[in-house]
């Protein structure tokens, strides 16, 4: 069987309110037979899977280490916007207080990182409400883009939020969305920089924007454009989304997103003062596509890099080969040239079998290539999904798969988010994702869920996996 899950004693190290709908923290070790639908892989050595939530609407997380002590993890979901971190290498959780904003009723589309001091932050967008479906800077209210800071690895987190770009209600405001903070954890001359790339939708386009931090995140610059070429105003395709980024070795940074027909790649290196003009390097099948029995998917790409040898990673998903694959390309001289498309999902081709909502953590010290991913090999309905984890050791040329999950789940056309996550380091492999638990719950007490049907139960969930 998959689990067996017993509760943590309340008080333990490993309770605390991780959440409006959190009952107690129950943990999942996986054995060596498996329940239901899966697919038939071999499991992820030293694998730990444990429900990081209880349920209620929790989703979109996001995970670091810290590189000063990997023993310290952070993991971010919503809504709101909540903080759990872990002193021990994730065997152990705690839910920190006071991450979401008070003065704004609802927060999300959280990411997480450590600088190379080993402070925490936590970046997201807060809101009163969406503006029209997709069309979200239609009728939008008072936005923004915040980042709040904890000094000792999660455990307490600095009150105030700083807002890299806010607006109040008033006609004609833009939306501001999906927001990643990226460190420079590099010995070169930008090290201990922050940076966060957004979306910025008006009522006719959409661009990417751009700000950073020199002094730990106490302060940031005001925003730039670094988009050149605009896309559409609306969140169901065409935007430019999901920016990504990571610095190399020396410093440079190299960010990414979707446009739509690709991956659409810059760099800087004058520590994000300016960017090199952006162009399209990987053609790839629109960004948001349907998925069976999922309210709503796309292919966003992730990027990652080796610091010891320089290789850049793009990870995408996309439905060129009819049902939907994951897929990694690498590039050895900065983001200039790129490889072939390498499919990381091992099921056979043209299956019928979905891959999607898939995340990369490059490890910095061994190298390898990790990708996540959702996985529906196991189900001949195309329904029911696992998760699975790909490694590569050979530079993305192949990826073998293993079973981080072996009970399948049934999203049932809910929304499970738009992004799961993943971190490496030293062989020790962190992810995290949304599944949904079965059944409605109240929404009394939870504050809105964003303007996204239905509104069933989810949870987070953490999973560890050890290569020697």
């Amino acid at each position: 069987m998959e689990s067996m899950s017993r509760p943590v004693r309340p008080g333990s190290r490993a309770t605390g309110t991780l959440g409006p709908f959190a009952m107690l923290l129950w943990v999942t070790v996986l054995t060596a037979e498996a329940v239901g639908a899966g697919p038939k892989l071999p499991r992820a050595p030293g694998s730990r899977v444990i429900n990081l939530t209880g349920v209620g609407y929790f989703d979109e997380p996001s995970i670091a280490v810290n590189p000063l002590n990997p023993l310290q993890l952070i993991v971010a979901y919503q809504v709101p916007a909540h903080v759990a971190y872990s002193e021990d290498g994730g065997a152990e959780w705690t839910a920190a207080s006071r991450t979401a904003p008070s003065n704004y009723r609802v927060s999300g589309d959280v990411s997480v990182t450590f600088d190379n001091h080993g402070r925490a932050f936590l970046c997201y967008i807060a809101f009163d409400k969406l503006g029209t479906e997709n069309y979200w800077a239609h009728d939008a209210t008072r936005n923004g883009v915040f980042v709040r800071r904890s000094l000792d690895g999660g455990r307490h987190w600095q009150r105030r939020a700083v807002p890299l770009l806010a607006h109040p209600t008033q006609p004609g405001i833009p939306f501001e969305d999906k927001p990643y903070i990226v460190a420079d954890n590099s010995h070169g001359p930008y090290a201990g920089n922050l940076y966060v790339g957004w979306t910025h939708f008006t009522l006719s386009k959409s661009v990417i924007y751009f700000s950073r931090s020199t002094d730990g995140g106490e302060t940031w610059s005001a925003p730039i454009q670094i988009s050149k070429v605009a896309g559409l105003p609306r969140d169901d395709n065409g935007a430019l989304e999901g920016f990504t980024g990571v610095a190399g070795p020396h410093s440079t940074l190299y960010v990414a997103w979707a446009d739509a027909q690709g991956i659409v790649f810059t760099s800087s290196t004058d520590g994000g003062r300016s960017f090199a003009t952006p162009r399209r390097v990987i053609e790839t099948a629109p960004p948001y596509f349907k998925v069976e029995d999922v309210s709503r998917s796309n292919g966003f790409p992730i990027l990652g890099m080796d610091p010891r040898t320089g290789r850049l990673y793009a990870a995408w998903s996309d439905y060129r080969n009819g049902d939907v694959d994951v897929f990694v390309s690498t590039s050895t001289d900065r983001g200039q040239t790129w490889g072939p498309a390498v499919r990381v999902n091992s099921d056979p081709l043209h299956d019928g079998a979905d891959q999607f909502f898939q995340w990369l953590a490059v490890d910095p010290t061994s190298g390898a290539a990790n990708v996540i991913f959702y996985d529906r090999r196991g189900d001949p309905r195309n329904r029911k999904a696992t998760l699975t984890l790909a490694r590569s050791t050979d530079g993305g040329r192949t990826f073998a798969n293993y079973a981080w999950t072996h009970k399948a789940f049934d999203a049932h056309d809910d929304f499970i988010g738009d992004y799961t996550g993943l971190a490496a380091y030293d062989n020790r492999v962190y992810g995290v994702w949304t599944e949904e638990a079965g059944g409605r719950f109240s929404r009394r007490g939870s504050g809105p869920p964003p303007a996204r049907r239905p509104y069933r139960r989810t949870r987070v969930r953490f999973g560890l996996a050890h290569f020697r």
